[in-house]
């Protein structure tokens, strides 16, 4: 019996060693799996589970870029921008410790600090007391704005006290120092991010620049990871626009005009400067000018730009270029007789003057100097319906003047094959056709310029974050008509005011030329009729050297539209201009051609 149980014994050791030796395997084997797989998520995240974990930690910020500045001629400051911060809490992050870890930068250690403290070193930041704060982040809303409008150096001493829960977001006000001055031209923002009118709407993608950016890592618990990655991209900030307008001179234009307008009671009103010699548009002012601070406070009809939106007839001042291209197509001059009654008849249409007259012998300088419809049409038939047509083409009738703004009218000039038996001697004065304030004001520049037509500049540079200046470029010159051709235009405008019937245009000291135009105006509401008249002034000072054109508009005013003037606010706005720009007096004799033929 003894032997066999010491075979049983014998037979059972060696099973024993297998189990454990295969329980020993297996261990070894788990063990193996997973230190591998720990290898696998550690050492190598083919999963990208680390950096899955580090991106949900990760809490980025937006870093608002600066908006750029809109500047006068001489760096006057017409809008600007400056950073402001919010203060936002997650309440429900904030709430749920009584303490929190903060790195003191001066020990370079991890601190603790309580919530109670963390709230009085934020109360006097926010100008609050402690327990409005405590309230402000106390709750269970995801987003809470606890504080607005801070200043850079305020933020970042919020930013230095890891409160958890507390983030600041960047914020830019846009502010306008001159308020309405250059109201319209300058426009506003919505939301205070996105241009809404004038300059701020078309100039918006060259102002914003390009947001820069924070990111930091926050905690499990909410709070941000002292030692943890902290990335930034700073802000590109925005390009500053400089203009060519004088912003004391607009300030005069616009009170003088506004004067003018509230007086007649007209429906509104724009006066245009421009500087002869450059293309320079050195003032555009509008009635009713919007503050860009507070848009709300005017109507909507007043927040554009109508020197450039409002196309009208723009009646007798398109006498001009009729007489040019008469002249320059070699088919009158400025002394040549023409024989006109007292209406003219032609083609079965009968045209009158707005004042009485019997059959008189009048220059073509007089025709233009007391503004004859009849004498023009008798005149301006000699061109073809084409060559009209063309004139008027060329002179930048139907073709808006680009300078920046929204919604550049550019008028109606119908093709001369779809005229009516009447349009096309209308055109000749200014009738049948419609066109800016600034069209006229450029047709003009070019008879100033002697026969050169530049296009008008209202943007003179973009300053670049650094300071670069970056000048636009003026748009190519084209010759409109001979110099000489433009200098016997001239004399007939300074006859116009020397002999005619604009004398009201003359100033001490500088020889002026100038025409008026008179149009009815269609009914704004789409009923037949006119609904009443544009009145316009135009001129050039001085004529011994052109310098500046100054244009004045006012749409429907009350009274006797004859006897409506725009002489005063022309006088004291181009006086104004050649002040400002320290134009020397005129030295020699004025023009004074003829206006009756003998």
């Amino acid at each position: 019996m003894a032997q066999n149980t010491g075979k049983a014994r014998k037979a059972k050791e060696p099973n024993a060693t297998r189990r454990l030796r295969l329980g020993l395997g297996l261990m070894l084997t788990l063990l193996l799996v997973v230190g591998g797989k720990l290898f696998l998520v550690q050492g190598l995240d083919v999963g990208g589970m680390a950096e899955a974990a580090l991106q949900n930690r990760l809490t980025p910020i937006e870093l608002p870029a600066e908006r750029g500045s809109i500047l006068d001629a001489n760096g006057a400051v017409l809008a600007s921008s400056v950073i402001r911060y919010n203060v936002v809490v997650d309440q429900r992050v904030n709430t749920k410790t009584d303490t929190f870890r903060r790195f003191d930068e001066s020990t370079e250690e991890l601190v603790q600090v309580t919530r109670d403290q963390g709230i009085s070193e934020l109360a006097p930041l926010l100008g609050m007391e402690p327990a409005e704060v405590k309230k402000a982040l106390t709750g269970d809303k995801p987003y809470y704005i606890v504080a607005k409008d801070l200043k850079p150096d305020v933020e970042d001493r919020i930013s230095k006290l890891q409160i958890p829960g507390i983030v600041t977001v960047g914020t830019s006000k846009r502010v306008y120092p001159n308020g309405s001055v250059a109201g319209g031209i300058v426009g506003f923002l919505v939301d205070g991010t996105t241009g809404q009118a004038g300059l701020e709407q078309t100039q918006d993608e060259i102002l914003k620049g390009t947001p820069g950016k924070r990111l930091f890592e926050i905690g499990a618990d909410g709070l941000r990871i002292p030692v943890g990655v902290d990335q930034l991209t700073p802000a590109v900030n925005g390009k500053d626009i400089k203009l060519t307008l004088n912003s004391d001179l607009q300030y005069f234009a616009q009170q003088a005009i506004q004067s003018q307008r509230d007086k007649l009671s007209a429906e509104w009103g724009v006066v245009i400067v421009q500087d002869i010699k450059t293309g320079d548009i050195v003032a555009m002012a509008d009635t009713n000018s919007p503050d860009p601070n507070d848009p709300g406070k005017s109507d909507a009809k007043d927040r554009g730009v109508r020197a450039v939106t409002a196309a009208y007839e723009p009646g007798s001042v398109e006498k001009m270029i009729t007489a040019a291209a008469l002249i320059e197509e070699g088919k009158s001059h400025p002394l040549e007789k023409f024989t006109i009654p007292s209406s003219y008849t032609v083609d079965g249409q009968t045209f009158n003057d707005a004042f009485a007259h019997g059959t008189e012998d009048r220059t073509l300088a007089g025709i233009l100097g007391w503004s004859m419809n009849t004498g023009t049409v008798m005149a301006g038939q000699r061109l073809t319906k084409e060559q009209r047509y063309n004139w008027l083409r060329k002179f930048g009738i139907g073709e808006a003047p680009d300078v920046g703004l929204p919604a550049q009218a550019k008028g109606i000039l119908t093709p001369y094959d779809q005229w009516d038996g009447r349009q096309e001697y209308t055109v000749l004065f200014g009738q049948g056709v419609s066109q800016s304030t600034l069209q006229t004001v450029r047709a003009f520049q070019s008879i100033g310029n002697n026969g050169v037509m530049l296009q008008p500049r209202l943007i003179d540079s973009y300053i670049n974050p650094d300071g670069t200046e970056e000048k636009v470029p003026a748009k190519e010159p084209r010759e409109i008509v001979s110099p000489e051709t433009a200098r016997q235009v001239r004399d007939i405008l300074e006859s116009a005011v020397t002999e005619g019937q604009i004398k009201e245009a003359g100033l001490d000291g500088y020889r002026v030329g100038a025409k008026t135009g008179t149009s009815q105006s269609p009914c704004d509401d789409g009923t037949a009729g006119f609904c009443g008249f544009t009145a316009s002034m135009v001129g050039m000072a001085p004529m011994d050297d052109p310098r500046f054109i100054v244009e004045v508009v006012l749409q429907r005013p009350k009274g006797d539209i004859y006897g409506i003037s725009n002489g005063p606010v022309f006088r004291s706005v181009m006086s104004q201009a050649l002040r400002t720009y320290n134009v020397p007096p005129s030295t020699g004799e004025p023009v004074r051609l003829p206006q009756y033929a003998k």
